[in-house]
């Protein structure tokens, strides 16, 4: 008999090179160095897309970013985030902690079993299938998400979550449903997504005598589970596919003008610069600051096929500054007035997207197949239009959040709302206006850090003793710019 043998390969060997150089990423949190905010430092081999891999870890967490520092040059990756709680507190939550150390690099990604504990905003499947995606993007039109609910409430589907934006007159979906908790054949599949298509439509048909473009109106199911940023990052994507950063922009605002005029709120400003000595384009953002800002700035940035090698983040007095030193994936900087005028555009884009002013109305009810339809039909019929919505269940309950505005620009007050509230009992309705953007400064503070200046000094810096480092250009920016 022939003896066949075979090479032996260790079990280990995978592992040789982290037992022989150390793990291939490093997690650190620091709670000593400074006295109001976390210090989260990442050493790690570099690859594409590692940045927002780490922003979307700590954003799935509801962390806020005060401060960041980002070096990723000689294939090595180098973190510095300054970062606090929901409350303003240093991260003391060891649930937290460990979910950061464990998804910064791992090697598998992130879903909602993994993190459903720490973000309750989380649907969790009563079947093993799963709850079916479907996304949709469309031109929008006062009342239509409130038609794209009662179409599926007539087709029988239950909405287990859901994330709409608004923005530029368009209109992007994502929305997981299920029909009598079991998985959705192919044709039921299919009659769903005809029926919503038809809805999408019916603004585009009348506006373009019977035409539809592809791109306002589409249908796909399929997005795979993953955290609430999995699907945030997928209504940019579905926005940018519908030309959302071509539309009429919200009234924007130069650092020049005075902090009481009416616009102040809506205050940005993105614009892009040469670093001709190192190849890079410097893209430079002042904004209001607000939560998840630099979870959308990174994010379009990669989309975009650009790769991030150095950046600074710094928050001050309720102001953001954002500066990202960028090439494309295929190694040039920016070299054409049309590519920074469309990074500067879906920049700007995606900063407003989720800046949504008017009233935050949350709802809590029992969830039933219909339920989204009732509420968003009293809004509709109450004259209040959806910017945006977040659907979820927890349980047997639902939990939907609406940011409305009044369809004929009119202050909505208090007494009216109560009317609606009497109106969907026995439905539990809160409401507040909640502002988004945070109080404008009544006057410049000492100065910041700006990566800009570390660049004429030594780009070595970066990989020491990032805490404290003083000193720079923020507020110089502010009064120069």
């Amino acid at each position: 008999m022939q003896k066949v043998c075979s090479p032996y390969f260790d079990p280990e060997f995978d592992s040789l090179s982290e037992r022989i150089n150390g793990p291939t990423c490093r997690v650190s949190i620091d709670n000593d160095s400074l006295e109001d905010c976390t210090v989260v430092k990442i050493d790690s081999v570099n690859k594409q897309g590692l940045l927002l891999e780490v922003v979307q870890v700590l954003t799935d967490v509801n962390l806020t970013i005060t401060k960041g520092y980002i070096s990723s040059d000689a294939g090595w990756f180098m973190d510095v985030f300054h970062v606090k709680d929901d409350g303003g507190n240093k991260l003391t939550d060891q649930k937290v902690i460990n979910y950061i150390q464990q998804g910064i690099g791992a090697k598998s990604p992130i879903t909602t079993s993994n993190v459903k504990t720490l973000t309750p905003n989380l649907h969790e499947s009563s079947h093993p299938a799963g709850p079916t995606a479907i996304e949709m993007t469309g031109t929008d039109r006062p009342g239509l998400f409130s038609e794209i609910s009662a179409a599926l409430a007539d087709l029988h589907c239950n909405v287990v979550e859901a994330h709409a934006w608004s923005h530029n007159a368009r209109l992007a979906c994502v929305v997981y449903i299920s029909v009598d908790d079991s998985p959705i054949n192919g044709h039921h599949l299919a009659a769903i997504e005809h029926h919503l298509t038809t809805v999408l439509r019916a603004t585009a048909a009348s506006k373009e005598g019977g035409t539809t473009n592809r791109q306002e109106a589409k249908t796909a199911a399929g997005l795979p589970e993953g955290t609430t940023t999995v699907v945030e990052r997928r209504l940019h994507q579905l926005l940018v596919s519908v030309r959302d950063f071509d539309g009429p922009t919200t009234p924007m605002m130069t650092w020049r003008q005075e902090a009481d005029e009416d616009d102040q709120r809506n205050m940005c400003h993105v614009w892009v610069d040469s670093c001709d000595e190192k190849g890079y384009s410097i893209v430079t953002i002042k904004c209001r600051d607000r939560k998840r800002l630099m979870f959308d700035t990174v994010c379009t940035l990669t989309d975009m096929q650009y790769v991030i090698f150095h950046a600074s983040v710094d928050t001050h007095q309720g102001y953001a500054l954002q500066e990202y030193f960028i090439r494309h994936v295929d190694g040039r900087a920016l070299n054409t007035e049309s590519e920074k005028e469309r990074v500067i555009k879906c920049l700007e884009a995606a900063i407003e997207r989720r800046v949504s002013e008017g009233i935050r109305l949350e709802l809590c009810a029992n969830n039933r197949v219909g339920l989204l339809s009732d509420i968003t039909r009293v809004l509709r019929e109450s004259g209040l239009i959806v910017v945006r919505a977040d659907i979820a269940t927890q349980g047997e309950k639902a939990m939907n959040a609406f940011y409305v505005r009044d369809i004929s620009g009119n202050t909505i007050d208090v007494e009216f709302l109560e009317v609606i509230k009497r109106e969907i009992e026995p439905i539990h309705l809160a409401f507040k206006n909640e502002p988004l953007l945070m109080t404008p400064p009544s006057s410049p503070g000492r100065s910041r850090f700006s990566i800009s200046d570390m660049f004429k000094c030594q780009i070595e810096r970066f990989s020491h003793n990032f805490v404290t480092i003083k000193g720079g250009s923020f507020d110089k920016k502010v009064e120069n710019n």
